[in-house]
């Protein structure tokens, strides 16, 4: 699916839905997303039961606890027409709810970056990365991952325009992105690819 086009010279981008991405979860993390949810299989595999708490409150201390965290941020979604997950809470109580924790522990951080303490310019870091990761796994799940098909444009003797794929590339998390990189390929096939033709010759 088509998602947005631009025309450059005789170049055109087109950014596409990639609906066969790998799931970022999969990635080298440095947080483990510990979520609960009956229908769908989120986060990261875990241990933990729902039911064994009485409250967010007794899970939450079970669980820094248990992985000597660091960092912990709570996991909340909305459900509506498909998912979507956030370290705030949303707006709607009546279809959303808090979905877990993001988690990082004190062993994990001093190994990642090297240091026997941990300060506090240091967990405001961490706490950046792991609000990261959410969005980045949050574009994943709504389907915000793109790749961007480079054609050029020519046009025949009866006046119909023909294209011809010349790049393509997929996995970008953003319209945006996606978008500068495939505005970077037209770039160099209107300066460089011209360049090199003519040193052929």
């Amino acid at each position: 699916m088509n998602t947005e086009e631009k025309r450059i010279g005789n170049y055109l981008i087109e950014i596409i839905q990639d609906e066969h991405t790998d799931c970022p979860r999969g990635w080298d993390n440095l947080g483990k997303m510990i979520c609960f949810h009956g229908r769908y299989d989120l986060g990261d595999k875990h241990d933990y039961q729902f039911y064994d708490y009485n409250s967010y409150d007794e899970q939450r201390k079970d669980i820094e606890k248990k992985e000597n965290s660091c960092v912990i941020l709570p996991l909340y979604f909305y459900e509506h027409s498909g998912i979507t997950i956030s370290t705030s809470p949303f707006g709607c109580t009546y279809d959303s709810r808090q979905l877990g924790w993001i988690v990082v522990s004190k062993e994990k951080v001093r190994k990642e970056y090297g240091v026997k303490r941990i300060n506090k310019e240091l967990i405001e870091k961490v706490t950046n990365i792991l609000k990261n990761e959410v969005k980045t796994y949050d574009q994943y799940i709504t389907g915000d991952v793109y790749g961007y098909r480079v054609s050029k444009v020519t046009e025949c003797d009866l006046g119909h325009e023909h294209k011809e794929e010349v790049d393509s590339c997929w996995g970008y998390y953003g319209v945006e992105e996606c978008m500068t990189e495939g505005e970077s390929v037209v770039n160099y096939y209107l300066t460089k690819v011209p360049v090199q033709e003519e040193m052929n010759r």
